[in-house]
């Protein structure tokens, strides 16, 4: 990697006098409202006379603009102007962004406002709780590593798996667990984003979506719109652009984690395509660190548009991965090192989403119609003190497949400030699971024969297929000279597997949102809703000894909402929002065997789910959080959140306890700056108070620790002890050179760049030979199979690891 990093260095020395420093930007301008194309709209760019007026099919193209950041603002008549900010325009590749305008009706005693109010983000479904990123927001975010799963973790309300150790991607929404947020990517859901995904939760080391492709990342943390099922915390809409329709490009990045390509560009008049594929090389980054782990992961990801005609559009997307999770011996042996080796699952997974989706334009609106297949496998191997593939030390098996077939049609329509959409979906579903699991082993007592713990073994297989359908309508206006806005909307889901699945009023949920506009700077909402979540695929699937799905009667889960807020814009390029929220849980599952909530599961690799559980669990997370977005301005950007919540659920005691997510304080602070010369600087701090944790059961450690490679932890204690709080700041610098058709972008990214100490939970081990091939014992004999004279040792979980990434993105 030096020697590459330095050959580019004397490349750009070398051709740099004969750099042309102009690139392009194209795109469209729409209706928000209706999909229509704007004739005639009004194209600049901030800070310069260059701009342009779209044509009769909506679109624009602008040559000839020096390199550099700009704010592109867009007006047209009738219609509220917006800016959109840090678009970054290179001489490798166009810029094409797609600008939806809404209509001027917001007035203020009389008089249309004339505030950019662009950089507020809400709209008449959702009056609060969302945020946005743009791509160069993603892509320059510090620490980050093109990986949108970790950089939302800068928003309010958003936090990480911080206390189970590990590089996991696991996103916490207001206290809620990682299961409960859903993805749409162009309309189509994509079950999860991350590679070695947990299965029945979500996470992961890695993201898998390809930032190049990304236009903009919209979260919604409440107020979710009514077209939106199965979601209890959030939901992410992930934009696509289109390929460019001018001409071929690409980019290729190398880092020290990965290698990714991405091509583009017009298939004839009326096709466009995007194509990537992503090697990582994790494997080095942990083999140099001499970590045992050794996850190997390759992603694709495609889409290709195809104009039919004025009215209608089709977009053909995919995403697909291959991941390999095994692991290596050591060059120097520890015992955290043996730990891991012997601990986790060997993972190998695989998975992809393919879909079509049709936008039909009609009068005063629009159709969207979408078909998707999505398929996971996971396959998880444990095996007794890290012998692995012997199967007389087999402790797990799970060879399981989820499979969803979907399809989903909504009408939107605009007609005298009245906005409305309704529509429904189907899905048919396949799930099995070949598993077995060694819970625990015989002990008995030596000297009266007393069996104290019995030997406890899972083994089912389970295949199951179903339907599940629902249905959605929402309406919202203004009133009050389009100062007050009222939004309303209601859903049922409904399914042909559990008991009471084909009862309507079962999962029927309703929506309620208003906001009403101050003045043209203070706007206050408020909003309240029901979500419904059917229990993941390996509740369902899981069998008794007897081959009876015992979990058919489990209950959607429900999660009701409670939001007030205000929006506070001292102009057009800041943004100030306060909320406080409420989130109510009810029918959430609990664990018949350990007796806890499932909300508390999730950030471990692997699967959760496959276990009798009860639909009895209840939950409550409520907090405030504050949010302040400075927009590029005089070359500075920078974004601050603070957010105080707490979370607390109930087992089969039906007493509040706090959850494994209940951190308490949240904060973070981006901060960049765009210097000349195509240098970038940008530094990211967060921060989060302990997270929970439980501790050992050491009796039953003892006893379990051949069988399960890790310690039993002491429900009756759930989430008792406090870890010490998280801190860390990464940096990243850019510097980019612009070439007659070609951008060269050489950045550092660090990673925990002051060496702050991490802690997470602790583990439980016995101690080991110094070599780390045998058990230490208290008699000098073989270890006893209930561990009687193993020497148990409770491990700190402490790292203190400065991870530099060194790469280039080469624009062509």
């Amino acid at each position: 990697m030096k020697k590459i990093i330095s050959s580019l260095f004397f490349i750009c020395s070398f051709f740099l006098v004969t750099a042309q420093n102009t690139g392009a930007l194209s795109g469209t301008v729409t209706d928000k409202n209706t999909e229509e194309t704007l004739i005639g709209a009004t194209v600049l760019i901030d800070g310069t006379d260059i701009g342009a007026v779209t044509e009769l099919d909506g679109s624009f193209r602008i040559e000839d603009i020096p390199v550099g950041s700009y704010n592109i603002s867009v007006s047209f008549l009738g219609y509220q102007s917006i800016t959109i900010y840090n678009i970054v325009i290179t001489s490798g590749n166009d810029n094409i962004i797609n600008f939806k305008l809404e209509d001027e009706s917001i007035t203020i005693e009389g008089a249309v406002i004339t505030v950019d109010r662009s950089i507020s983000i809400t709209t008449a479904e959702n009056p609060n709780s969302i945020q946005r990123l743009s791509t160069e927001e993603i892509k320059a975010n510090p620490g980050g590593n093109f990986d949108i799963s970790r950089v939302v973790q800068s928003l309010p309300g958003v936090a990480g798996a911080i206390g189970v150790g590990g590089f996991r991607n696991d996103i916490i929404i207001r206290g809620g667990a990682p299961n409960e947020n859903i993805y749409y990517l162009d309309g189509i859901e994509v079950p999860n984003i991350n590679h070695f995904s947990t299965q029945g939760s979500a996470g992961g080391p890695q993201g898998m979506l390809n930032v190049s492709f990304i236009e903009g990342v919209t979260l919604s943390t409440s107020s979710m719109h009514s077209k939106y099922d199965n979601a209890l915390s959030s939901v992410f809409q992930f934009d696509q652009r289109i390929g460019n329709p001018n001409k071929f490009q690409g980019n290729f990045r190398l880092s020290s984690t990965e290698a990714a390509i991405t091509l583009e560009g017009p298939i004839g008049k009326k096709i466009t395509y995007l194509a990537s594929a992503r090697r990582s090389y994790l494997e080095f980054l942990f083999q140099a660190l001499d970590l045992p782990i050794r996850p190997n992961y390759w992603d694709f990801q495609y889409k290709v548009n195809y104009k039919l005609d004025e009215k209608t559009t089709l977009n053909f997307i995919g995403l697909g991965a291959l991941d390999d999770f095994s692991f290596a011996v050591p060059k120097e042996s520890s015992i955290e090192k043996e730990y891991i080796l012997r601990s986790n699952p060997l993972i190998n997974q695989w998975s992809y989403t393919q879909g079509v989706s049709m936008k039909r334009l009609i009068n005063d609106g629009f159709i969207n119609v979408a078909l998707s297949r999505n398929m996971f496998e996971n396959r998880l191997d444990k095996f007794e003190d890290g012998n692995d593939y012997d199967e007389d030390f087999r402790t797990l098996k799970s060879i399981s497949q989820e499979i969803e077939n979907k399809l989903r049609v909504d009408v939107n329509k605009y007609i005298n400030k009245w906005k409305f959409s309704y529509g429904g979906s189907a899905q048919y579903v396949k799930y099995n699971n070949d598993y077995s699991n060694k819970i625990s082993s015989e002990v008995v007592d030596p000297i009266s024969g007393e069996v104290i713990q019995p030997e406890i073994n899972i083994n089912f297989d389970s295949d199951i297929n179903f339907a599940k359908f629902g249905f959605f309508g929402q309406v919202s206006r203004r009133f009050l000279k389009d100062k007050l806005n009222v939004s309303l909307g209601t859903r049922t889901d409904m399914n042909t597997f559990i008991d009471q699945g084909m009862n309507p009023f079962k999962a029927w949920s309703y929506r309620i949102g208003t906001s009403y506009v101050v003045n043209d700077k203070w706007t206050i909402n408020a909003s309240t809703g029901s979500y419904y979540k059917l229990p993941i695929y390996t509740v369902l699937g899981f069998k008794d000894d007897s081959g009876n799905f015992v979990n058919k009667d489990n209950q959607y889960i429900q999660s009701n909402h409670y939001v007030v807020g205000t929006e506070f814009i001292p102009n057009s390029s800041l943004r100030f929002t306060l909320e406080s929220f409420y989130k109510k849980y009810n029918n959430y599952p609990v664990s018949v065997n350990s007796g806890i909530s499932l909300a508390n599961l999730g950030g471990d690799f692997g699967a959760i789910g496959n276990e009798n559980v009860s639909s009895i669990g209840k939950g409550r997370t409520y907090g405030l959080e504050f949010f302040a977005q400075q927009k590029l301005t005089k070359n500075l950007f920078a974004v601050f959140s603070y957010t105080w919540y707490k979370s607390e659920f109930t087992g089969m005691d039906n007493e509040y306890i706090p959850s494994a997510w209940d951190y308490g304080h949240l904060v973070s602070f981006n901060f960049g700056y765009k210097f000349k010369r195509g240098w970038e600087i940008g530094t990211k701090y967060r921060y989060a108070a302990g997270a929970p944790y439980t501790p050992f059961d050491l009796n039953a450690s003892r006893q379990n620790y051949l069988i399960t490679g890790q310690g039993t932890l002491d429900y009756s204690q759930l989430n008792q002890e406090k870890l010490p709080a998280f801190h860390q700041v990464d940096i990243r610098v850019d510097k980019k050179w612009n070439f007659k058709k070609l951008t060269l972008d050489l950045y550092l990214d660090i990673t925990n760049a002051f060496y702050l100490q991490q802690t997470s939970a602790p583990y439980y081990t016995w101690e080991r030979t110094e070599d780390g091939t045998n058990w230490l014992t208290t008699d000098g004999q073989p270890v006893a199979l209930d561990g009687s004279n193993a020497q148990p040792i409770i491990l700190e979980n402490v790292s203190q690891l400065l991870t530099p990434s060194l790469g280039f993105i080469i624009e062509f």
